[in-house]
């Protein structure tokens, strides 16, 4: 009966210190989850926009946008090799067009002016709104 206890603690102290070694697992996780929290706040629309070479004024102008408006914006072009127009900063990867299904332009445009650091603004008829971190300005192409 003696050694029946003995082997219940054994098996007790045993699974407390798996238990334990899982904790600290987790813990150790969870330290490195606030180095990915800037990437969180955006999503891309397909694989094949370019958003890995975001500077971190952009990533927070992106999640200032995220905070303000309850919703992660999604990215629909990020860094062009080859911008449609001359001296765009899609092409040094300090601009993004953005889309936030659900909420109106006037809803996103209000949240990217509050962001400090935002450069220009833009809409586009298909209700993609431009973001970047170069010169303050503001147009509508359309």
């Amino acid at each position: 009966m003696q050694n029946a206890a003995l082997l219940a603690m054994a098996g007790l102290f045993a699974l407390q210190s798996a238990t334990g070694a899982v904790g600290q697992e987790l813990k150790r996780q969870a330290i490195h989850l606030p180095k990915h929290e800037a990437r969180t706040a955006y999503t891309v629309q397909t694989v094949s926009v370019r958003a890995g070479c975001f500077p971190a004024r952009l990533r927070a102008v992106l999640s200032h946008i995220a905070a303000k408006t309850g919703r992660r914006p999604v990215i629909t072009s990020g860094h062009r090799l080859h911008p449609r127009r001359h001296g765009s900063l899609h092409g040094k990867c300090l601009a993004a067009d953005i889309r936030m299904p659900g909420l109106s332009e006037r809803t996103i445009i209000a949240a990217a002016r509050s962001a400090p650091g935002i450069g220009g603004i833009g809409t586009y008829c298909n209700g993609i709104v431009h973001v970047d971190v170069g010169p303050r300005r503001r147009w509508v192409d359309c």
